[in-house]
């Protein structure tokens, strides 16, 4: 099994119709490799849902082997400052395309963490060089990139992948890699990931490197998360009066298995709805998980926190 190469990276798609889920932008983004001719894009969404794969997919089919010297690729949170536009930017625009299609693209990784001065310069780049070369931004949050920058963009937006399109990639990998695997713990990976199609991959691979069979035991013990059925197990018994069976589970999670308290409230949160408990029970403990969580964010002790969301849980 081979794991000096990422699986991200080594099973990262070199063609668009290989992206998985997203049929609308892929539709959108194959018309534009046909025609050899787009506007700037700016990809919008969550992390790991594809941002960074379809616009190195469009590059590559947009210039095949011709892709060095027409492509260039910059993480804007690493070059964050007005510098890095004035310069390496507009150094890399203003120069023609070297074959392939007519212009050269720049990809802009994580461009929502450039800063205002920057984002300014680099409305001015966009518009000068058009002739000459198209960007590709990809941001987390649209709303931090400044309105004139925006509209210069053609927007895609990207959603979190379903849990069918990431389970069916997870089992084409184990078959590649000859890794055993068992249904529960591909659901495990998929309960961890939330859409995440590179973190699932990831937990895939660190399961794989220490594990025989991807087991959903294996899965939560190399993720750090507590198993679902635990956490519903605790907030049942929080909701039922017994504290201290409660609090045991919680000393259990934050202490032998080192999981912080804000991933635990994180937990806490998803697995409200599959309580069997009434409604107003439900919001009750939405509240409560909301103020604990502001409470951790701002520095309090976790463990006091935690102790004190549960008694509060036993007097709903």
């Amino acid at each position: 099994m081979e794991l000096e190469t990422p699986w991200v990276e080594k099973y990262r798609p070199k063609k668009i119709s290989e992206v998985a889920g997203h049929d609308e932008i892929k539709r959108r983004l194959e018309a534009y490799s046909k025609e050899s001719s787009m506007p700037h894009l700016m990809f919008a969404g969550p992390a790991g849902t594809g941002k960074t794969t379809s616009a190195l997919a469009l590059a590559n089919e947009l210039f095949k082997s011709q892709l060095e010297g027409n492509f260039l690729e910059l993480n804007a949170s690493d070059d964050r400052g007005i510098d890095i536009v004035r310069n390496k930017i507009k150094d890399f625009a203003r120069t023609m395309s070297l074959g392939g299609a007519p212009f050269k693209i720049i990809f802009l990784d994580e461009a929502d963490a450039l800063t205002p001065e920057a984002q300014n310069a680099l409305r001015r780049t966009m518009e000068r060089y058009t002739r000459t070369c198209r960007f590709i931004l990809s941001c987390n949050y649209s709303s931090k990139i400044i309105a004139p920058v925006q509209s210069r963009c053609a927007l895609f937006r990207f959603t979190r992948l379903s849990e069918p399109v990431i389970g069916e990639q997870l089992k084409k990998i184990c078959e590649k890699e000859g890794v055993k695997f068992e249904d529960d713990g591909i659901k495990a990976v998929l309960y961890i990931a939330e859409g995440d199609m590179r973190y699932a991959i990831n937990v895939l691979q660190s399961t794989a490197a220490v594990a025989k069979s991807i087991t959903k035991e294996e899965v939560f013990n190399i993720a750090s998360r507590a198993k679902p059925e635990l956490v519903r197990k605790m907030m049942a018994l929080a909701l039922g009066g017994k504290f201290i069976e409660a609090r045991n589970i919680l000393d259990d999670l934050l202490i032998n298995r080192s999981i912080s308290g804000e991933e635990i409230l994180l937990q806490m949160h998803k697995e409200i709805e599959n309580l069997d408990a009434p409604n107003d029970k439900k919001l009750a403990l939405v509240n409560l998980i909301g103020e604990y969580n502001f409470r951790l964010v701002e520095g309090a002790n976790e463990k006091i926190q935690l102790d004190a969301l549960a008694a509060q849980m036993a007097m709903i």
